[in-house]
């Protein structure tokens, strides 16, 4: 039988200069006979099974005892605070039910999922759900702490921010740092091994102060049951193995320092492009991973002897992008030539010429630029065109503007374009463009459902506050609604072709949207949300429409002790230096356009988001980046402000302003933890008759950039 102690181990690994799975945590699962582990929440535990050594371990007669903590809803721990735990009990129960069928539904966890439920039902794995039940708190149990032994009694102890995850398993850059500590070693370490093993006896037997620890609910255990596949969980297995091989071959042909491999979405998802002929738009959640998946295409193209020529709207996009190569590719060391964001290099007379030709195996270049620079007719004209360069653009959706559709003129061989949100809002002629030259719009999307579902976003609350307009701003509305009510039944008796009545429309659209842009309730509402939810530590963003509304929130958020700090394009200050001091003191951060295309908060734990929208991407885009995992964050609070004028007759629902966000709100918050909260949303719905299946044919497109 193998030994814990014949193995070589550290007393601290760390992510960046361990491989942190191939050196610890699977030789140790290879020797052990059983795994005690406290971990994160319940769909976590799926990733607690060390692939490779399950076979072996479960044929040793290996136990595994997991302790997990449930997603608790503002009314739970209300529950616990006043000592009704059987009532929190039944929600859990219920939840996680809902749960273990999501995960046993969702594609990319449907193979791990059945494998948890095959060893639950074989006895190999047992589940227990831990509360924090102190009155006064309203915190999770989010210890982590992994315990194993082996058959001659030798022990193993490991704490710290590991997770184990699908791709963490097989060398994936996410794994953080631990410290270890054996029972074989001097007295001192033998002690903690003991602390810590008695610590987690105390967990399992309910017995620790101000913690429950109970039974995996029955109703969700007999769900999970509904999927044990028997002996089928050592195919799956194998097929697991094969696909993580396989992914870690699509990322490179050896170790690289980074350790990284696709997850299961990314290496899907590259195989689907490739088996199309290596062309298709990835339809890919924030959070989820695509600057690697396009880099594991690259590194690919590279070793083809082709060039590729990577697109971005913006230079901070651009800068992003030229840090991801050199540390993605660090192996293979490209040659990268910028164009764009103040690089001029490339006009030189024969630079992108010579950099873009067909080339050797033994210089591989990429060429990276903004999308402003390379729809220019100098930068198409320079470049040497044909099947030998590869085109890459993120953020494709920008390609559909007027202005740089220029681009997708150019000839190229294999093409991928990514994106959260690849179709125009109210443009299906640029939306038709893009699809043509990227060859479509690949299925199946990778959501933001998916990507909780998956650990690469947070879980999140959700909480909406409806405002009404101010009696002068109500009355100006309903003034311009009145008119868009004329001009809308002059187009329907017949004047439909009338160009220059579809821009007056237009026109008074916009300056009604602006009202509730600015609507003044706004102000008081953000000091109100604060005073109530805002605790010292936290880390707020407040997401605003304007700079004069952020300076009206500044003074009023001042004047309550608040202390804001802000961030904009326009601000005297260092941007950088801002949002680094942000992310190491917290506080409330009151901000512009900041949660956009390419800037990333991800340690904010709490938004309250202001701003309206007219285009579907930057309402998803500034939600889904407040999910953005961080260490230490294991939920999200988001606040959402939604302006409700009072409904006016003779407005065409077709013309709601409301539509453009209320839709999206209620798509939005139903993923939530908490999904009643838009129960007064769908209400206001039906009061003003909107369509909620109209979640992405509302808004308007905005094409502007910071290049």
């Amino acid at each position: 039988m193998p030994s814990l102690a014949n193995l070589h181990l550290k007393p601290a690994y760390h992510k960046g200069t361990d491989d942190i799975a191939s050196e610890f945590y699977l030789p140790c699962m290879a020797a052990a006979i059983r795994y005690d582990r406290a971990v994160g929440f319940f769909n976590s535990t799926i990733y607690t099974i060390a692939w490779p050594s399950l076979h072996d371990f479960v044929a040793r007669g290996g136990q595994m005892r997991i302790i997990c903590s449930p997603i608790l809803l503002p009314a739970d721990a209300d529950a616990l605070s006043q000592g009704y735990l059987d009532k929190v009990e039944a929600a859990m129960a219920t939840r996680l039910r809902e749960e273990t069928l999501c995960l046993l539904k969702d594609p990319f966890l449907h193979k791990p999922a059945t494998v948890l439920a095959s060893l639950v039902a074989l006895n190999v794995i047992d589940v227990r759900i831990a509360f924090l039940g102190s009155p006064a708190s309203h915190r999770l149990f989010h210890d982590k702490v992994g315990i194993f032994v082996d058959s001659e009694g030798n022990r193993v102890v490991f704490k710290g921010s590991m997770n184990e995850t699908w791709a963490g398993l097989s060398a994936d850059g996410n794994l953080e740092s631990i410290d270890v500590f054996v029972s074989w070693e001097e007295a001192r370490e033998a002690a903690r091994v003991n602390e810590e093993m008695d610590y987690f006896e105390q967990l399992w037997e309910n017995r620790y102060p101000d913690l429950l620890v109970r039974p995996f609910p029955e109703i969700a255990r007999k769900e999970l049951m509904t999927a044990s596949s028997g002996d089928g969980w050592k195919a799956l297995v194998e097929e697991i193995c094969t696909e993580m091989e396989t992914a870690a071959r699509l990322s490179a042909d050896g170790p690289r320092p980074s350790h990284r491999i696709p997850r299961p979405h990314q290496a899907k998802a590259l195989r689907d492009w490739i088996a199309r002929g290596r062309r298709g738009i990835l339809e890919h959640a924030t959070g989820s991973g695509k600057t690697f998946t396009a880099l594991c295409a690259v590194r690919d193209a590279l070793s083809r002897a082709e060039v590729p020529l990577i697109l971005v709207p913006s230079e901070l996009l651009l800068d992003q992008w030229q840090k991801e190569i050199r540390a993605t590719l660090e192996d293979i060391a490209p040659n990268l030539l910028l164009c764009g964001g103040g690089n001029v290099s490339w006009r030189e007379e024969t630079l992108l010429i010579a950099w873009t030709r067909k080339r050797d195996r033994e210089h591989p270049r990429i060429v990276l630029s903004t999308m402003q620079t390379a729809c220019t007719e100098k930068f198409r004209s320079m470049l040497q065109q044909g099947e030998h360069l590869f085109v890459v653009a993120d953020e494709v959706h920008r390609l559909g503007s007027p202005e740089h559709r220029a681009i997708l003129t150019i000839d190229s061989g294999p093409r991928l374009g990514l994106s959260a949100t690849p179709r125009r809002a109210g443009d299906p002629e640029g939306t038709a463009a893009i699809c043509k030259y990227f060859n479509g719009i690949m299925e199946p999307p990778f959501t933001l459902v998916d990507a909780i579902h998956a650990g690469t976003l947070t879980p999140y609350f959700y909480y909406v506050h409806t405002l009404s307009l101010s009696e002068s701003e109500q009355e100006d509305w309903d003034n311009i609604t009145s008119q868009i009510s004329q001009l809308y039944a002059r187009l329907l008796d017949g004047e439909g072709s009338d160009e220059g009545l579809k821009a007056r429309i237009r026109n008074l659209l916009i300056r009604r949207w602006r009202i509730v842009k600015s609507a003044t309730a706004k102000t008081p509402l953000t000091v109100s949300v604060l005073s109530v939810y805002y605790q010292p530590g936290q880390k707020w963003l407040i997401y605003c429409d304007s700079l004069g509304q952020l300076r009206q929130i500044q003074a009023e958020l001042g004047s309550a002790g608040y202390a804001p700090i802000e961030y904009h394009s326009a601000m005297a200050g260092d941007r950088v230096s801002t949002l680094k001091y942000f992310e190491t003191n917290g506080g409330v951060l009151a901000s512009i356009r900041c949660l956009d295309e390419g800037v990333d908060i991800p340690s904010a734990t709490h938004a309250l988001i202001l701003a309206s929208s007219q285009n579907p991407r930057e309402f998803i885009q500034r939600r889904g980046r407040i999910l953005r995992k961080a260490p230490g964050k294991t939920l999200a609070h988001l606040h959402d402000a939604i302006v409700v004028p009072r409904a006016s007759e003779g407005i065409s629902p077709d013309l709601a302003v409301l539509e453009s966000e209320l839709v999206r709100a209620i798509e939005f918050g139903k993923t939530a933890l908490n999904p009643s909260a838009i129960t007064d949303l769908e209400r206001i719905a039906l009061i003003f008759g909107i369509d909620r299946t109209k979640y992405f044919e509302v808004g308007v497109e905005d094409d502007q950039s910071d290049d």
